[in-house]
Formats: C-alpha cells, sequence, structure tokens
C-alpha cells in the first residue's frame, strides 16, 4: 500500500508536507474549509514550492466555494509548480459547508461541477449555465505556459454513500473514503467494487483512497490521555458535530453506537447554549478537525475515542489496515494535527510494519 497525510490546511502546512515527502509519504491532501482553515490552493502552493515528489490533493474541494472557471485555473497553475503531482479530489461538502450553515451540494450539481472543471482542464470549449445565462467558456491562452494542462490531474470523489458511490462507478473516477470501523470500511468497499462492475468497469482500474484519523497508543497509554485527545479527539467529536444539527428518528439514533448516542446527548446541551441562537453552527464547527474546544472536552471521553477513531496501539492499527489491504484498498491516509507534527513519525512507523 501506499501512505499520505490529510491536513486541516494552514498556511504553514508546507512545513509538515516537507517533512511527510522526507519521511516516505507519497502524498498530502489538504481540507478546503474556508472560515476555519487557510485557504486550500494557497496551502498547496506553498507545499509545492518547497517538495519535489509528494502529490498534493484538494482533499476536499467543495463545489460552491468557488466558481468552476477559478477552480480550473487554480488547478492548472498547481499543475504549473508541481507538473503531474496534483489530485482532484472533491465532495458534496460537510463542514466547508456547515460553517456557513449551508447543507451539502446537491450530487447532481457537484456532477456538473466536475464536467465543467475536467472540461476546461482538458483544453476544451464547454458551455456553463452562469447568473442566467448560457455561455461558452475555454482557457484563451494555455499555450504560454502560466498554466499546465498536458499533464493529467487525476479526479477523486469523496462518497460515504451508495448513490456518491454509484457516481464514482459512472464517471470512473478515484474513491475516497473516510474510515471510520474496519468492517464497515469493508461493506462499503464491498458495494464500491460491485457497482464498479456494473458500471462496466475492470476492478483493476479502481483507485481507493482511504483516510483514518486517530491516535498511536503507547503501551499501556489510556484512550484519553491529553495526548490521545488533542491527536484523536477531533476525530471522534467530528460525527457529533454533525449529527446534532440534524433531526433524528428513533430508528437513526438506535443505529448508533452507545458511545456516539451518549456523547450526541451530552453534546446537545452544549450547543443549545451557542449564541448567537441563529447561527450556532458557527461554535459548533469551531476547531473542527483541528482541536477539541473546551466546552466540549467532557464529551470526548475514552469510550467515544475508541469508538469513533482509529486510536490504538500500534499492533492492533497493524492488524486493522491488512484488512483493509486485503480488502482492497492500496492508499491510506492519516490526518495529522498542525499542532502534534510527532504524527508524521507515529503513523509512518505503523504504516511500514503492514
Amino acid at each position: 500500500m501506499e501512505y499520505g497525510i490529510s491536513l486541516a490546511t494552514h498556511a504553514e502546512s508546507y512545513i509538515h508536507v516537507k517533512r511527510a515527502e522526507e519521511i516516505g509519504y507519497s502524498c498530502a491532501s489538504f481540507f478546503d474549509t474556508q472560515l476555519l482553515n487557510a485557504d486550500v490552493f494557497v496551502g498547496m502552493a506553498a507545499a509545492a514550492m518547497v517538495t519535489k515528489r509528494i502529490k498534493l490533493a484538494t482533499g476536499v474541494l467543495i463545489p460552491s466555494n468557488r466558481i468552476p472557471p477559478a477552480t480550473a485555473s487554480a488547478l492548472g497553475a498547481l499543475n504549473k509548480l508541481a507538473p503531474g503531482r496534483i489530485e482532484f479530489g472533491i465532495s458534496t461538502g460537510f463542514t466547508g459547508r456547515r460553517t456557513m450553515g449551508l447543507k451539502r451540494v446537491k450530487l447532481a450539481d457537484m456532477k456538473e461541477y466536475i464536467r465543467l472543471v475536467q472540461g476546461l482542464l482538458n483544453g476544451e470549449t464547454v458551455e456553463w449555465d452562469f447568473e442566467g445565462k448560457h455561455r461558452k467558456i475555454a482557457f484563451l491562452n494555455p499555450e504560454i505556459g502560466a498554466i499546465n494542462i498536458k499533464d493529467n490531474i487525476p479526479l477523486f470523489i469523496s462518497a460515504t454513500g451508495p448513490t456518491s458511490r454509484a457516481l464514482v462507478a459512472e464517471l470512473g473516477a478515484g474513491w475516497i473514503m473516510p474510515l471510520g470501523r474496519a468492517s464497515s470500511a469493508i461493506e462499503a468497499m464491498k458495494d464500491m467494487k460491485e457497482k464498479w462492475v456494473a458500471a462496466g468497469r475492470d476492478l483493476k482500474d479502481l483507485r481507493v483512497h482511504g483516510e483514518v484519523g486517530g491516535c498511536v497508543l503507547k503501551d499501556g497509554e489510556a484512550y484519553d490521555s491529553p495526548r490521545a485527545v488533542a491527536q484523536a479527539g477531533p476525530t471522534a467529536i467530528m460525527v457529533v458535530h454533525d449529527l446534532v444539527e440534524q433531526e433524528l428518528k428513533d430508528r437513526e439514533r438506535g443505529a448508533m453506537p452507545p458511545a456516539l448516542t451518549k456523547a450526541l446527548d451530552s453534546y446537545r446541551k452544549v450547543y443549545e447554549g451557542f449564541e448567537p441562537a441563529d447561527a450556532r453552527y458557527i461554535k459548533n464547527h469551531r476547531g473542527h478537525l483541528m482541536f477539541v474546544k473546551p466546552e466540549e472536552r467532557h464529551v470526548v471521553d475514552a469510550d467515544l475515542i475508541k469508538t469513533m477513531s482509529w486510536t490504538a496501539t500500534k499492533p492492533e492499527l497493524v492488524e486493522r489496515l491488512r484488512a483493509l489491504r486485503d480488502a482492497g484498498f492500496h492508499y491510506i491516509s492519516a490526518q495529522v494535527r498542525h499542532t502534534q507534527p510527532e504524527m508524521l513519525e507515529d503513523w509512518w512507523d505503523v504504516f511500514q510494519s503492514v
């Protein structure tokens, strides 16, 4: 397998990416979450200037954050700085939309966005509906070398449900899968393979990127040690940030792990105290996948971290990763917190034992 890192984009993420390349990681992906993180293309450009080998990916870009020609231009510019090392990862959005109180982009709208961006990067003239008007657009002078559309920029789609996985198969894209428990990931892989074959594609062409978040525990270390909370806590509480903004039916709550149900009930009391009351999403997503907020620290206990993140000792993690490898995952990235750079070495040590 190949291994990478995933970063909540910081203006100085290039420091970690440079070190990741030195260690041996093959790819670094950058979150696209305005208002919470630094701009994804700024972070990637800085990393492109200090690296030579490691691939750089939008992990993942949110369609509504910028118009298609702007995205195509940014990707082309990055491809000039790092020829053949840029990957176009995209999804319908989670935090990048929730920071503004919005729901996910419709799947059909994302598909259209992909068509436009890929068409431009292929040097085509594409037809685009914008501001109520139908227009033709194209790069005007790519031959001057300000951007690079000669080297291919692979497409990857983050897909957690069966409908979005069907789109991955339809477009023949790479598949990004945020990984929860290993067993559920293997079930998702089975479904993805079925959809890939049903779309008339060869399984050897299926590119799968799995992403984990957690802490590599030292022998005897507690799941809720300060180090584990700092490294794994942001991943463990992530789903709680999502669920607290949804109207859940009893049937849906009953399907959740007990640790998650407990955390959601506890966090809801915190959430209902956020101000302004008509924009609780602002404080809800503060620190998302970056740090644990002081007011939610009591929610992030050992049970939640153990259940909702990839936190375990090295031997346990190696066993889980081998199961993913055997199921068909050939690339795994680990979330690395900007304030916890030692995670680079911790996870690399695990990866090298798989």
